[in-house]
């Protein structure tokens, strides 16, 4: 039996010539007459295999014989064989009508189910055959529970298809549906929940005995059922929000986190289905009522959170404001220093006396707009700022993600430099290169700094001279800051400067370079060249540099300096302007609601390929390096073995310019990769731009 096995699977495997077809179809049909039925069925298969249309018509007879066959292991091999000849030879399978329908009777579970999936491909193609088989199946014929899930899908299709009735108004086929949420077999009883939940057009009554099934799914020990019900549960919350159950699951027991997921679920809803607000409002408030913080609100993180949400709904209905403002102005006598600040910051910022007043746009914007300062950076702002007649300026916070302090040169054996760093200051912060600038009088005039990048290494590690380079962008000048070491005792470096080559950067001219009188051992210091460039455009460049000094001897012993130098030079890297130098890394809390507010006015979308690559994560680092914004909701982390994922980018272009992307990335083949981008800016020109950087890069 195990060879006779093998030696079917082999001819199945190497398919034999037209000339060599003959002696194999003799030795099978001899098995398609044996009285052994294991020897019937898979001479059954091997030769729809093998056969061409003239072989299949002498041997036709064998296999309608075959299809309504006694046993059901020679029936099913028949059907399914009749399935996949039905792709090449469909003429004479549907010639077999009669034979699979009555195999539909069979009271076989598996040549029911074979007999019924080749009968509706037969008469696919003839809506009135496929509506008459459907009716006359779901009068209660079919007991295989795999042929009922497919007269399930089957129904759907002609619901799909017919649409209600126009007289009555009632769904065609729908009680058997409903019928089948009774059948004692669970994948029928889904099959029929899924296939209700995805009618167009469903109504709640219609819903609801499918999603009180589903609902009992979910406590089965079954975790296939639970995933299962989970989803689509989930995919029926979408347009049919189910506020009762929410409302119901959040009275119960449970700790924070469960709690919290579920307002969390009850406010999406309300955010992205409108027709779900008021119901969703109404049971948020009648938990609010029922909760423990109810009317004396004794808890004063509750009070401090119900005096901002107040202050949201005065400024978004004008109406509502002189009642808001008698509870608000309450919140002054609070015994809390957090209740009473929030109250007193609201009614200032809310203006007026409480009358009904139109609230002011820029308010509004406040309130509901995002908060784009990174509060890190406010901290320190604010830390360092001295009261005087101006009143702080919120403005004057840097936007830009707080960098890393910059990269230090070790030497062997030697104690870390701080490369860089303005000598007074501290450590590669916005602040400190702000400070710098204005104290330097060359600088002064050049207007606010745009944006300050990580170091860039320009020699290699263990060498005579350290040298990383920061770039400083203005809105019409670029600052080269090379931050120098030497590394050598025995020498003193005076006159330092690095000559620059703008040959490969034809839209940059050098206005003036700033050298470095003296650079003793181990001292970091830095030397600026600097270059004007158009205003307000992202221009891109390469530059040669070559650091150029005068060398004196110094006695180790007494650390005297010879008064005679040497002139020498040390070839430093390249470096590069890019696309990703002109954006500033700025978060956004609520990426969605920061999408929406932008609008689709300014937005470019297009697709690219980005070609082979190790794997989904490296490309998506690839593109957030290239574009140089600020990644938001934790969406630059690609889970493992995922085929596609999406990436949501924010950040500020040059001229202070808002800019959102929005990446999907999927992987069209083993590792080629296909990019969507979408880009919402206040400025086309900007969405263009990124599109550039992308398609240049």
């Amino acid at each position: 039996m195990g060879l006779r096995r093998m030696v079917y699977l082999m001819i199945k495997e190497i398919s034999p010539s037209a000339d060599e077809v003959i002696i194999v179809t003799s030795s099978l049909m001899k098995d398609m007459n044996s009285k052994i039925d294991m020897y019937r069925a898979n001479a059954i298969r091997v030769l729809c295999r093998i056969t061409d249309g003239t072989l299949l018509s002498q041997i036709e007879r064998y296999l309608k014989q075959a299809i309504v066959d006694k046993n059901p292991v020679v029936a099913s091999a028949a059907l399914v064989s009749g399935i996949h000849l039905l792709q090449t030879n469909p003429e004479i399978v549907k010639r077999w009508s009669n034979e699979v329908q009555e195999a539909v009777q069979s009271r076989a579970a598996l040549v029911q189910f074979h007999a019924l999936a080749l009968l509706h491909q037969i008469r696919q193609n003839d809506r009135l055959a496929v509506s008459k088989l459907v009716t006359s199946l779901t009068r209660g014929t079919v007991r295989s529970p795999l042929a009922q899930c497919l007269l399930i899908r089957y129904t759907s299709q002609v619901i799909r298809e017919s649409g209600n009735n126009t007289q009555s108004g009632d769904r065609p086929f729908y009680d058997y549906l409903e019928s089948c949420l009774r059948h004692k077999s669970e994948m029928v009883i889904f099959e029929a929940a899924r296939a209700i939940t995805e009618l167009n057009g469903v109504t709640s009554r219609e819903l609801t005995p499918a999603i009180t099934v589903l609902q009992l799914f979910l406590s089965s020990s079954k975790p296939v059922l639970r995933f299962a019900a989970v989803r689509t549960l989930n995919k029926v919350a979408m347009t049919h929000p189910m506020m009762n159950f929410l409302s119901n699951i959040l009275r119960e027991e449970g700790g924070f986190d469960y709690k919290k997921a579920i307002v969390d679920s009850i406010v999406i809803l309300i955010r992205d289905i409108p027709d779900a607000k008021e119901a969703g409002l109404l049971h948020l408030c009648e938990f609010i009522e029922d909760c423990e913080f109810t009317v004396h609100l004794e808890n004063a993180t509750v009070r401090a959170s119900a005096v901002s949400t107040l202050a949201k709904f005065g400024a978004a209905v004008d109406a509502l404001k002189p009642r808001i403002f008698v509870l608000i102005r309450r919140c002054l006598f609070d015994s809390d220093d957090e209740v009473r600040d929030r109250a007193t910051f609201y009614l200032n910022t809310l203006g007026g006396d409480g009358s009904v007043v139109d609230t002011d746009i820029d308010v509004k914007d406040f309130l509901f707009g995002p908060f784009d300062i990174p509060l890190v950076n406010l901290e320190t702002s604010l830390k360092n700022y001295e009261p005087s007649k101006e009143a702080f300026d919120i403005y004057s916070v840097p936007k830009e993600v707080k960098s890393q302090p910059l990269a230090e040169k070790k030497a062997p054996g030697k104690k870390a430099t701080g490369l860089g760093a303005p000598p007074s200051g501290p450590p590669s912060t916005a602040d400190a290169y702000e400070r710098m600038f204005l104290a330097i009088p060359e600088f002064a005039n050049f207007g606010k700094l745009f944006k300050s990048s990580a170091p860039v290494e320009l020699t290699e590690a263990e060498t005579e001279y350290a040298v990383n380079v920061v770039k400083h962008i203005f809105d019409r000048h670029v600052v080269f800051q090379y931050n120098c070491t030497n590394t050598i005792p025995e020498q003193l470096l005076e006159d330092v400067i690095v000559i620059v080559d703008a040959s490969e950067a034809d839209e940059f001219s050098e206005v003036f370079s700033k050298p470095l009188r003296s650079l003793p051992y181990d001292s970091p210091g830095p030397t600026f060249v600097t270059f004007e460039k158009p205003e307000g455009v992202p221009t891109l460049g390469k530059f040669s540099n070559i650091l150029k000094f005068i060398v004196k001897e110094v006695d180790p012993g007494t650390g005297e300096v010879e008064d005679d130098g040497v002139e020498d030079e040390y070839q430093l890297e390249d470096l590069e302007v890019v696309s990703a130098d002109y954006v500033l890394k700025v978060g956004v809390s609520n990426f969605r609601n920061a999408w929406e507010s932008m609008g689709p006015d300014c937005e470019r979308v297009d697709e690219y390929g980005l070609g082979p690559r190790e794997s989904l994560a490296e490309a998506v680092n690839t593109v957030i390096n290239l574009l140089g914004l600020q990644p938001c909701e934790g969406t630059e982390v690609v889970p493992p073995n995922s085929r596609s994922h999406t990436c949501l980018l924010s950040g500020v272009f040059i001229g202070n310019v808002k800019v959102l992307v929005r990446l999907s990335f999927g992987l069209d083949g083993p590792k080629d990769v296909a990019m969507k981008l979408a880009v919402r800016s206040e400025d086309e020109t900007v969405s263009d731009a990124i599109h550039e950087i992308v398609a240049s890069g």
